[in-house]
Formats: structure tokens, sequence, C-alpha cells
């Protein structure tokens, strides 16, 4: 319940750092009790505790996919348990001095896992929740949100430490007082290195604006959007977009999957979509459009070319489907992106090399059914001034490494499309907007937020979000942005806090399996 009530949107984030000090205090008293399996209680108390976390904090999936929700939460509940009791193992075998070591190893690494496998579900990694209280946490520059998890888990166990002593029998008064002071300062002194941070921040992106308009069309995706004229709900949003756009702007952004006809990049300069955005640009000599759309391809050859490729049923050959950005400007030239991380259990079936007969239960949303394609790495989209900004797509958004690599291929700006509608009015689609502040201040990139429905806003290099649309509205909004070539130290070296985390999980995993005279 403290884990829930610290987590955004409605929560207040200072009680992270004592709300894992029951379970702790709990593993303890279990520990040394006569209970004959342990481990089973241990991971038993864990479970319950860590299913009431994702089950209050992520229920809104049940919106999206009653199926989906109940796997997410059961899953990721049994994930944290299993880290838990791993914890408990290994402290118990290589000595309790070591507990906050490794619980952070263990716990870190486990996030770590959750950026890169099959069922990646990084939603509630604990350096998230500080999304809604960005101005504690402006360092992330630094060192990304493991460094959040970081200073989360030292001041559980500086707590659990105090709690310890308190209830010593041999209390002392001294060391009470020292850890006191050893927590006053963990806490503080982040918080103002945050101050400092984002002060100094500021002197960095100076240089000339370019004007950036968003629509957020307020589509309804379950009854409007993949069912309705393609043709004039693409007509609806240009005409939108004319009540913000001028000979001035330099770049118009549509929502996730904004167009729905059906676009075979083989054939796209056919479509009426590309014909339609290409008039429109006409109008605006500067101007260029990103936009979100479903897309088919189609390769030759009787060779499956990837693992999600589908076979034509008809005719010879493959063909992938892909979640895409595109962008239409003046020139000749239309560039393409394909959306790289996908939703689990939605997007695509995980492990598909094993569970590849359960292709045909994944959930349809957005016009079609099974895994999409992906791209192998994240690209840019260039303009004439080879300025570039990164074309990001919904859940990408909170994959900091992955947002950090745009910006390694110099991505000046940050353009985010999505569609939140499928959630509902709940906590999903706000605490969606809110961890795209943190991209904000590790990448030091302006942002702007195309939603479907939802909120669409921009959000500067600090993490503050400005002119946010309401839910279920259409809006318009301008703004003019500042892009960037500054390099953040994250940005450049990555997720380095994981690295280590990860090598010490295996040096602790190795002790816990040696015979050890105590």
């Amino acid at each position: 319940m403290l884990l829930t009530a610290a987590w955004p949107v409605m929560g207040f984030a200072p009680i992270i750092f004592f709300a894992f000090v029951p379970l702790l205090i709990l593993e303890q008293r279990i520990t040394v009790s006569d209970v004959v399996k342990k481990s089973r209680a241990v991971f038993g108390y864990s479970y319950l505790s860590f299913f009431i976390w994702n089950a209050i904090s992520t229920w809104w999936i049940w919106n999206a996919t009653a199926g989906g929700a109940i796997m997410a939460i059961a899953a990721n509940s049994l994930l944290m348990s299993l880290v838990f009791l791993f914890y408990h193992k290994t402290k118990n075998k290589i000595g309790h001095k070591y507990a906050p070591f490794i619980f952070s190893a263990y716990w870190i690494s486990f996030e770590y896992l959750h950026l890169h496998w099959d069922i990646s579900w990084t939603w509630l990694n604990l350096g998230n929740v500080f999304s809604n209280y960005y101005n504690l946490v402006q360092w992330y520059e630094y060192t990304g949100v493991f460094g959040g998890a970081l200073w989360i888990i030292a001041t559980n166990f500086l707590v659990l430490r105090l709690y310890d002593l308190h209830f010593s029998s041999d209390r002392k008064t001294s060391l009470i007082r020292k850890n006191s002071a050893a927590l006053i300062l963990l806490i503080l002194v982040p918080v103002i290195c945050s101050v400092i941070v984002k002060f100094v921040s500021k002197t960095f992106y100076k240089g000339g604006g370019t004007d950036v308009v968003i629509v957020q069309p307020n589509i309804d995706p379950y009854n409007e959007k993949f069912s309705g004229n393609f043709m004039q709900q693409l007509d609806k949003m240009l005409q939108l977009a004319l009540q913000k756009v001028d000979s001035n702007t330099s770049y118009l952004v549509f929502p996730e999957t904004a167009l729905t006809e059906s676009i075979w990049e083989n054939d796209f300069k056919q479509t009426y979509s590309y014909s339609a955005l290409k008039k429109y640009v006409k109008k605006f000599p500067r101007l260029k459009i990103i936009i979100g759309a479903n897309t088919w391809k189609a390769y030759e050859g009787k060779e499956k070319p990837s693992l999600t490729a589908r076979k034509f049923e008809r005719e010879e050959g493959y063909y992938d489907v892909f979640n895409t950005a595109i962008q239409i400007d003046n020139s000749d030239s239309v560039q393409i992106y394909h959306k790289s991380k996908l939703v689990p259990g939605v997007e695509k079936m995980p492990f598909p090399q094993v569970l590849g007969f359960l292709e045909s239960l994944a959930i349809k949303m957005g016009g079609s059914t099974g895994s999409l394609g992906v791209q192998d790495e994240p690209s840019v989209f260039y303009a004439d001034d080879k300025r570039t900004i990164a074309p990001i797509i919904c859940y990408e958004s909170i994959y900091g490494g992955y947002v950090g690599d745009y910006v390694n291929k110099s991505a000046g700006l940050l353009f985010i499309i999505t569609n939140d509608g499928w959630w509902g009015d709940t906590p999903g689609y706000k605490q969606h907007l809110s961890y795209a502040s943190l991209r904000a201040i590790e990448t030091r990139r302006w942002i702007a937020r195309s939603a479907n429905t939802g909120i669409s806003c921009f959000i500067n290099p600090q993490g503050e979000a400005t002119q946010q649309t309401a839910w279920w509205q259409q809006a318009v909004v301008k703004e003019q942005l500042y892009f960037s070539n500054y390099i953040t130290f994250y940005t450049l070296f990555g997720d380095y806090i994981a690295f280590f985390a990860v090598v010490a999980t295996i040096v602790f995993a190795i002790f816990s399996v040696l015979p050890i005279k105590k």
C-alpha cells in the first residue's frame, strides 16, 4: 500500500523512501523465526505485497484488455517476488551486512532485464516514481532512472537500520544519531544537487527556435477510428491544424496511427493519404508533417525475411505490418520509421520461437492482429536544414536508454506520437505523460507530444509540461521549440548503473551457490 501511495499520478513520491521497509522487516522476522519453510513464507508475503502494488497502480490496463491486465499484473508480481526471494536466500548465505548491496544489484538487474527482453513491462521501474516530482531528480541527466532506483533502495535500508537500532537490546544513541544524520543527508544532498543542476541546465539551450504545431484529433479508437471513413478523418485533422499552422510553422505533428488508410509502403505515393498530405505541405514551404500510421510492406522472394513476416494467402511472398511514423515535406522523399519497442501481448507475441503457435491470440489494437514488424534500432527524421527530430511512438517513450539512442544519432528535438485512448479516462494516460518529463531531463531536449486523446503538450528540457490539452477534446496547440546538440552524461554512457548492477548480481549469485564457511 505504501508503494501504491507513492506512485504517480495521485501518489506522494517521498513515501517511496520507506515503502519497502515493512516488507524488509517481515523478511527479517521470518529469517529468525521458527517457521519451517522460510522461503515459501517470504515468497508468499512478497507476492501479496507486489500484487497489491501492481493491481492498484496499473489496473487501468483492463480497459484495453482484461486478459492482458491479468497477465501483466500477475506476471510482474511474480517476477518481483522472485527477486525478493533471491535476495532473501543470498543475504542469508553470504551475510546480512551485504543486504543493501544484494537488494540493489538484484532489483536494478531485474529492471534492466525488463528493458531488453520480450516480456518488457517497465511501467513500475522505481525511478519512474519521481515523474511528477521531476524537480527532485534533475540529476537524471547523469544517471537516468536507475539513479533514482539506487537512491530509493539506499534510503529504505537506512530507515530499516534505524528501526533495528531503535528496537535493539543494546540500543546506542550515538549510532541512532549517526544513522539519522546519514539518512537526512542521503535525502537532502540529491535534492540540493537537483536544484543546482536545473539552474545550470537552463544555460545550455539557446539558439534559433522553430515553430511546432500539435494536433489532438480526439477520435474514439474503439468505435470510430478504425471503422470510419479514413478520408474524412484525415481531412478533418488537416482542417483542424489550420487553426495554428502558418508560413512560419516548421513541424505539424499528428498522433500515432492517425492515418487509417490501408497503406502499402511499396505503393505509398499512390494513396489518398499521401496526396492529401502532399497537397497540404505545398501551401506552407517550410512545413514538415510527422504522422503515425499502420503500414504494410511486401517482400520479394520465397524466403521468410523476418520472424514477424506473414505469408500471403493467395500468392507467393511475405509481408510485414508496422506501427509507423512518417515524415512528409516539400521534397520528393518520404521518411519512414517503424516502431521498435512493442507492447507485449498487444503488438507482439513474446518469445515467438516458443510461443509462435499463439500468434493469432495477439490482441487487435490498431487495425491489425498478430505480432508487428520492427526495425532494429531508432532512426531520426532529417530536414533540408540538416536539423533532425526523433519520431518516438507511444510505448517507446518509457525507455530512457532507447530515447537516448535517438539523441546519439543527432536528434535535436523529441516528438512523441501516441494513442492513449485505449485506456479510457484513467491514471494510465496521465502516468504515460508524466514519464515523458523524465526523458526530457535525461536528454535535455524539448518534447512535442501529440496524443489522439489524453494529454498533448510541450515539455521543456527541465521536464515542465506546457499547454496541456484536456481529455476527450479536440485541440491544436503551438509552441516555439529550440533544437539542441548538447549530449548529457546519461545519453553518452546509457544505463551504466544497471551494467554494474548486473555484474554485481552475477558475483552475488556465484557466492550464493558456493560453499562458504561462516
